[in-house]
């Protein structure tokens, strides 16, 4: 863990200027924050919600910025995966278009991953891409979603498979929405903290562990702490690999099999959960390779359970998961390019997974009911 607390965190891309992200209890520093970094008072500003957030921030954020920027304008859709999709963006394209939107504007995403992606691959593409900042309200997107530059759609049920790489100009972070979020939602959360403590570091996983009290209390400065350190593990991952050619795909750990039950179990699974399942099926196959003792094997798959995630999932066909691990995104030549743990806190890459292999993982997390 790190010595010393701070209020931002420093991202270097490799780009021109980076990206700070900033840690706050409150919006009150958001419109001069935008103006330091963006220079808000010459662009229009188009926040970028859904129906949810903007009922609990929009107005305040809109009465924070309005008299800030040249003009300010407001994209609602409606909450929920099932609204990240191509033609949501192009609903978004129509809006900047009427508002007459030049490249030297800027959007804001304000929400969760699904708004953060949404809004990134919006600003990547109008007018061969715009400038975007990142203000989420959910845990996972405060995470995971909001640091490294991935945006994207679904396309036909295929999770992010359109999408480009396009850094936010800032991300702002305020902590008290977090209060909002209901169990599930701060539970998808904690599922990519987790996996970045299995795949980074142990030291950081074995904190999480100890302080799972505090964080089901949702404690601010234990909560705030998380997030910095977490944030920390996958900036280092993200400026070393920016365009995710070799290290960051440690990031996907847990994804393959993942994303394969989040699109057969979605709405009723959600993403963080899903990713928590096939962390556990991937830490199954390291296990089985002799990799993981069966003690840290047990640790894993049971801890799920103290962060309200589950370790099993009912109703599904361990063939067709199979099948629809080879249609992700992340295939390489052919094979299933997998994230499996040599230890705790320490991922790597492997293509050799068997289908065998894959089918034990998916048994291992699937529910059974005793004879």
């Amino acid at each position: 863990m790190s010595e010393e607390r701070k209020d931002q965190l420093f991202v270097n891309t490799g780009e021109t200027d980076g990206y700070t992200i900033y840690y706050r209890k409150d919006f009150s520093e958001l419109g001069s924050l935008l103006e330091k970094n963006c220079h808000i008072s010459d662009r229009k500003v188009c926040i970028v919600t859904d129906s949810t957030v903007d009922g609990l921030y929009g107005a305040e954020v809109r009465g924070l910025l309005e008299a800030s920027c040249s003009a300010l304008e407001t994209f609602v859709f409606p909450a929920g995966e099932p609204s990240k999709t191509l033609d949501t963006v192009r609903q978004l394209y129509e809006k900047l278009i009427l508002a007459h939107f030049e490249r030297k504007d800027l959007i804001l995403a304000l929400g969760g991953g699904v708004v953060g992606d949404l809004a990134g691959f919006a600003a990547s593409t109008y007018l061969r891409g715009i400038d975007f900042v990142q203000v989420p309200t959910t845990l996972l997107a405060q995470v995971d979603s909001s640091i490294g530059g991935k945006t994207g759609v679904d396309f036909d049920s295929y999770k992010n498979m359109v999408g480009a790489f396009h850094q936010p100009k800032m991300v702002y972070m305020n902590f008290h929405t977090l209060e909002t979020l209901n169990e599930d939602q701060f539970a998808c959360g904690m599922g990519e903290v987790l996996k970045h403590g299995l795949i980074k570091n142990a030291e950081y996983y074995t904190w999480t562990i100890e302080h799972l009290s505090e964080i089901a209390e949702r404690d601010l400065e234990t909560i705030m702490e998380m997030v910095y350190e977490s944030c920390m593990i996958k900036r280092d991952v993200v400026q070393r690999d920016v365009k995710e050619k070799g290290e960051r795909a440690l990031l996907n750990f847990g994804h393959t099999i993942g994303h394969a039950i989040e699109k057969v179990k979605s709405p009723e699974l959600l993403h963080g959960q899903c990713v928590a399942l096939g962390y556990v099926a991937a830490a199954y196959i390291s296990h089985k390779r002799g990799l993981l003792s069966t003690e840290e094997l047990y640790e894993i798959r049971d801890m799920n359970l103290g962060f309200d995630l589950g370790f099993t999932v009912d109703n599904i066909d361990t063939e067709e998961i199979l099948q629809l691990t080879k249609s992700d995104k992340k295939m390489d030549g052919g094979r299933v390019k997998f994230v499996l743990l040599k230890e705790i806190g320490k991922a790597f890459i492997d293509k050799t997974v068997t289908d065998d292999e894959i089918r034990d993982a998916i048994d291992f997390i699937t529910y059974k009911e005793l004879d």
